[in-house]
Formats: structure tokens, sequence, C-alpha cells
């Protein structure tokens, strides 16, 4: 059965490439299009679709508004498509707060060079996206269920975040969270919620160096350490050529370079590299690890949340080698699990935590 996508764009032009990319592939089929918020909401309702496609910035109602909207009444997966500039990655940071899962640059080019692998990438995040139905359904259950019970926790809480609200028990860590030299944190699709939650618990006292490497183009990892300084009690910057490793201080690959750990005389240092012929990912989760390997003597935690694919399974191989632990994502809290999943097949995760896990033990980092 074809994947039923209903495209919401304020650009009639939009709709109709992004309704002619997608149905190339008999896989899909557009059941609608609406051109502002409201509109988008009303056919939500009345087409259900498997999919949304949401602009950020449209007229009558904006696309932030209706994606809080639709999450909180009949929850879909929704893709955002945005404008690559610091306004439209504020925007897109969010709409994936209220609930959308994953977000796309609108132009093609933004997506890949190559003409045709951006159809194709196109297609495959809008087939990756609609694949998370059955946790959006389940999510739909608590809504309906706390609807006829008069609540409205479920509504109010984001599905993309997929947190459930309760305090878990937490098991101890064999090697002690304290007793390392560095922290790093790796995500992909749902990484900007996921990692906005767990590092907001890290308390002031922190004295661990951190890096973090989230697959996301480069107009938008500015924003996005941004706003993460904003939500959290230790710093948190873009990374620069040439920074050293600080005490509570989390520093953010840029997007489309290579973030690597060079050993200099005395202290640890950022190198940034263009991506080179044969890299698909920058940031790459794997080029960091294994830059990671080479510079600490196992006295590194490496943390894989939530993404697509299996970038960093590699990179946290060598890190294992060197005596790193190794934590992933559990399935349950994961919007995608690809990344996470790939480290715990592999048999490299020394604990496998939900979301509320991982944010309870780096509340104990100091």
């Amino acid at each position: 059965m074809a994947i039923r996508v209903l495209v919401v764009d304020d650009s009639h032009f939009i709709c109709h490439r992004i309704t002619e990319i997608l149905e190339e592939d008999q896989e899909f089929k557009v059941v609608g299009v609406a051109h502002d918020g409201r509109q988008a909401v009303e056919k939500a309702a009345a087409l259900q679709p498997d999919v949304i496609t949401m602009d950020v910035e449209m007229p009558v109602m904006d696309g932030i508004s209706a994606v809080k909207h639709i999450m909180s009444t009949r929850p879909v997966p929704i893709l955002m498509f945005s404008a690559m500039t610091q306004v439209g990655a504020r925007a897109t940071f969010d709409a994936l707060n209220a609930g959308a899962i994953d977000f796309l640059p609108k132009q093609l080019e933004d997506i890949d060079a190559n003409r045709e692998t951006a159809r194709y990438l196109l297609r495959y995040r809008v087939r990756m996206v609609a694949g998370q139905a059955a946790k959006i359904a389940a999510s739909r259950a608590s809504i309906d269920a706390g609807s006829r019970r008069g609540g409205r926790d479920a509504a109010e809480t984001p599905v993309a975040k997929v947190i459930k609200e309760r305090v878990l028990p937490v098991k101890p860590i064999e090697a002690g969270i304290s007793k390392i030299d560095l922290v790093v944190v790796a995500a992909s699709t749902g990484g900007p919620v996921a990692m906005q939650y767990v590092l907001s618990r890290i308390p002031a006292s922190c004295s661990v160096p951190i890096l973090l490497v989230q697959h996301m183009p480069p107009n938008f990892t500015k924003s996005f350490a941004e706003r993460l300084n904003s939500l959290c009690s230790i710093e948190v910057r873009e990374a620069q050529d040439g920074d050293m490793l600080q005490p509570g201080l989390a520093l953010l690959s840029p997007g489309a370079v290579q973030m690597q750990l060079k050993p200099t005389p005395g202290s640890r240092q950022i190198a940034l590299r263009p991506k080179q012929a044969g890299e698909i990912y920058s940031p790459s989760v794997d080029i960091t690890f294994s830059s990671l390997a080479d510079c600490f003597n196992g006295r590194v935690l490496a943390v894989v949340l939530t993404g697509m694919g299996a970038d960093g399974k590699l990179g946290a191989m060598k890190l294992r080698q060197h005596g790193a632990q190794i934590w992933a994502q559990d399935e349950a809290s994961s919007t995608i699990y690809g990344m996470p999943k790939a480290i715990a097949e592999a048999g490299l995760a020394d604990h496998v935590y939900s979301l509320d896990e991982i944010a309870n033990q780096f509340n104990k980092l100091h």
C-alpha cells in the first residue's frame, strides 16, 4: 500500500515539485495539498495521511503552530521543510520541539549538489519519517485516552521527544561516570530534541569537556549551539578550528566539516577539515570517534543517540579497543533506531539506556 502524503507549502511551485518527486516512486501517493497552516490542520484531520511535509513560514497559520495543533489532537509523522538561514534554523528547531520528526532544506541543491541524489534523498527521508507511524499511533492512543479522562498531559508532551513522564531507576555504572576525561555525544534524526533533553540535565559544576556531533547542515549548527547554550547550565558553542578542550565546555561540530582531535603538548586541540570525497556524513561520528581513540587512553564516554544509518559504529569499535565506555539509546525512546541499534547489535554498548536514564546519569557529571 502506498504511503499517503499531505504536502503543505504556501508556494504552489514547491508543492508541485514535491508531489512530482514523490510520485515518481509508486510507493508514494500525495493525497492532498495545503497552502497555509490552517488548511494543513483541516486536511490532516480529513485525509488522515501517513506523513505530512510541512513548510515553516506560511500565511494564516505558520508551520510551527500547525505542527503543535496536529500533534496535540491527531498526531501524524511530520517532515519540515526549511529555508537554509539562521531564522529558518531557529524556526525549524521550534517545530522539532513541537513534535516534527525531521527536517530538510526546501531547495534541492541544499539537500545534495547532485539533483538526482537529492530527489532520492527526499523520498528516502519521507519514507523514514512515515516509518514512525506506529510510535505516533501509540501517542495518538495516549492522547485519546487522556481526553477521555479529561487530562491534558499527553497532549502537552511533544511526540518527537518520545519521553515518558516518569522517573526511572538508574543502574550504577561500573567504571563510574566521574572517572572519565571526556564525554562525546552523537546523533542524527531526532537528535536535536534528544540532545537538548539530556544536555540540559548536566550541572553547572561539570568539569568534564564535552564534544557533540549532530548530523546537520552548516547554517543550522550555529543556531543549534546557541539554543543549547540558552537551555543548558554549561557553556555550549559551535567548535572552531584550534579550540582547546576545556572543563564544562561543550563544543558542537559545525556542519559540512569533520571534527577531529589532535594531541598538542599539554592539551588536546580541535582540528576541523573539509569533507573529502567518499565521506557520506559531515560531520561524521566515525571520524570524530576514531580521532578520540588516538588521543585518550580509554577514559572516554561515548553516547550514541537516535539517528538513521550506522554512523559511529566503526569509530565505536576503535574506542572500545582503547577501553572507552559506550552507551546507546534504547529503541523505545529513539525517534529513529538506526545509529544506536548498530552499536547495540554489534555488541559495542556497555549500556543501552532510555533517554531518561541517560539524562539522569548526566545529572551526575561533575
